[in-house]
């Protein structure tokens, strides 16, 4: 007999063997049939994978992210081998589980369209009524290429030569399929249930522009037929919110071929991103932050000695100045190094808390542009803190704070927080990261915020604190970070004076709250599908006017919105007024004052609501007075008049 250990502490006792899934089986048979791979000792393992005496084991369901991965990424297998039966000479390149879903790249001289996916949808379901089994293969790197050459698989020949000499190599063979993969899968196909696949698009090799174009299939699965009808109504609604769409709808933004990747905000979009300033402004006033403004395009050497040169420079474009290399900043950090070394600084200053709206540039490919999402020019909500090793904490748990207060003023409550520590491409000594990952975890701790950790995906200076925020269709978007940085400071030689009369070393928080304002703009036209809370929306009031005897009247009660500071607009054209109140209430305006004879008369507007419908008659000054204070407390729900 062997023991194994349970994550709550508890023993097991199976016989000479056993695997993981004889674990899960005498555990109870819900648990499995539920189980769909393993954790021992901290490597994720097949269901078929023996254990030995005193292994620590954990079974992977759907509720545990990994378990997710598992299943998805045995989808992506799935998908390719029906690929493979309808088009054998497709080659296979990469097949990662992604958020949502799954994808495999193929080249194949065949274009692959949407018509051409409930075909291979149709060959996936017969495999998985064939119920094969996965099963894993060890091989030695020269068993891997003489594999995947008898089978014509030159992507994977590239991907193997690339791995490390030392590194142990597999594969996964179900039938005739056999994909070079580390695992782990499921234990045969029909463990599969639900699936649909969604979208095929183009993808460069590795994402090089210099490579072949591949083309890609997107998918997604899930264990149970009615989850997926879920997902994919929240896909269709995803379309109808598609910020792209709305932008144009709406009047807010564009793109053009003149800048690709470089948005355009239009009067009524750039309303959205100064009032977003407006509040964040606030906030900084609030915390105590000092305003800056850094350059643009800055010298070589400037990059160089922050690291970016060596660490960021494929992400970056450059210039040439007077015969002398530059660079346009792709962060606004740098920037303010130089801002805080031009004076003598006192420990009296500090925390010194410092903000910068600073627009940043940075080479992304063609192919992974997207809206706001993702472009080449944007609009960072940087700040940089300077503070003294004791204050770090302190500086830490109020940024922690002021995040969560401005996440919730826009709405997103359900957060989620990752801690995430050296990467392999890192700069500084192995004591300063340990000193800031742990400031980083004794924040959170204090304040009782439970989080995940995140190995290896810290910036190359720090480490950091990522917030994850979940939109009304549950997708997570990743916009608030604060990193700490004790590397830049020593890098740029930062001083400060301390109460001993000496110079110090400060230490340097780098934090942003929404990012990218541009991407957040974005995540938030989707979030409320352009219904923006009345203090966001471009236009906040429209007077309608039912016929032109009361034209006066409407203008009148424009001019005393304005002159409150209401952003409003009266329509006076000649449609009917059924066809004016449908006119505002495509471009999503909050209000729309109806006016006619009798409020004409009584100094009165009949008030309609966006979505709401009608909200019966009230004087102006009345309506004035709650806007006003809707405005002013910038609320997020809409109130009733």
């Amino acid at each position: 007999m062997i023991s194994v250990k349970l994550p709550d502490g508890s023993a097991m006792e199976l016989a000479e063997g056993a695997t993981v899934l004889d674990l899960a089986q005498e555990i109870g048979p819900g648990l499995a049939k539920a189980a769909l791979a393993g954790v021992v000792n901290g490597r994720e393992v097949d269901l078929a994978a023996p254990l030995d005496d005193g292994d620590e084991v954990r079974l992977l369901t759907w509720r545990d992210p990994e378990g997710v991965e598992v299943y998805r990424h045995s989808s992506a297998h799935l998908m390719a081998q029906a690929i493979k039966r309808l088009w054998p000479k497709a080659q296979l390149a990469i097949g990662p589980p992604i958020e949502d879903g799954f994808y495999y790249d193929i080249d194949l001289d065949t274009a692959i369209s949407a018509e051409d996916l409930p075909r291979i949808e149709e060959e996936m379901r017969r495999i998985v009524e064939e119920d094969i089994a996965v099963r894993r293969l060890d091989l030695s790197r020269e068993e891997a290429i003489a594999l995947f050459r008898e089978r014509g698989e030159g992507y994977k020949i590239e991907l193997i030569q690339d791995m490390p000499e030392d590194e142990a190599l597999s594969a996964y063979e179900q039938g005739e399929f056999v994909d070079l993969c580390r695992g782990p899968h499921l234990p045969s196909t029909g463990r599969v249930a639900a699936f649909k696949l969604i979208a095929v698009a183009g993808a460069y090799w590795r994402g090089d522009s210099s490579r072949k174009m591949l083309q890609r299939i997107y998918g997604t699965s899930f264990p149970d037929r009615k989850e997926l009808k879920r997902h994919l109504q929240l896909l269709e609604e995803a379309k109808r919110r598609d910020h792209r769409r709305l932008g144009k709808e709406l009047d807010l933004f564009s793109f053009h071929e003149e800048g690709p990747g470089f948005p355009f905000f239009h009067p009524k979009g750039q309303v959205i991103f100064n009032e977003m300033l407006e509040y964040m402004r606030e906030r900084l006033r609030e915390w105590n932050y000092v305003e800056i403004q850094t350059p643009l395009i800055l010298n070589e050497a400037l990059w160089h000695r922050s690291g970016h040169w060596d660490n960021y420079r494929e992400n970056m474009y450059f210039t040439e100045i007077d015969e002398a290399p530059y660079a346009v900043k792709p962060m606004n950090c740098p920037g303010c190094l130089v801002w805080f070394r031009e004076g003598l600084h006192s420990y009296r200053e500090l925390p010194l808390r410092v903000a910068e709206f600073g627009k940043v540039h940075r080479h992304e490919l063609s192919g992974v542009l997207h809206g706001l999402f993702r472009v080449r020019m944007f609009t960072q909500d940087d700040a940089h803190i300077f503070c003294t090793p004791d204050q770090l904490e302190d500086e830490i748990v109020g940024m922690i704070e002021m995040i969560q207060r401005v996440l919730g003023d826009f709405g997103f409550d359900d957060v989620r927080i990752e801690l995430s520590t050296k990467p392999e491409k890192a700069i500084g000594a192995q004591e300063i990261w340990d000193r800031a990952e742990a400031a980083l975890a004794a924040a959170l701790g204090r304040l009782g915020i439970d989080f995940q950790l995140n190995p290896g995906d810290g910036a190359f200076y720090g480490p950091k604190i990522d917030f994850h925020i979940r939109d009304c269709l549950r997708r997570s978007w990743q916009c608030s970070t604060i990193q700490v940085d004790f590397s830049m400071p020593e890098r740029f030689d930062l001083e400060y004076v301390g109460p001993d009369g000496q110079r110090h070393r400060p230490v340097m928080i780098h934090r942003a709250i929404y990012g990218s304002l541009e991407r957040f703009i974005g995540i938030l036209i989707e979030h409320t599908a352009g219904n923006l809370p009345t203090w966001l929306a471009p236009e906040q009031v429209r007077v309608l006017p039912i016929t032109d005897t009361v034209r006066g009247w409407a203008e009148t009660v424009r001019d005393h919105l304005a002159a409150a500071g209401v952003r409003v607009d009266v329509d006076l054209s000649d449609e009917t007024i059924k066809k004016k109140i449908r006119a505002a209430e495509l471009q999503k305006i909050p209000f729309m004052l109806i006016v006619g004879g009798k409020e004409a008369e009584s100094g009165q507007v009949a008030v309609r609501r966006h979505g709401a419908g009608d909200q019966g008659a009230v004087p102006l000054d009345e309506f004035i007075a709650q806007i006003r204070e809707e405005i002013r407390t910038r609320a997020r729900e809409p109130q009733t008049v």
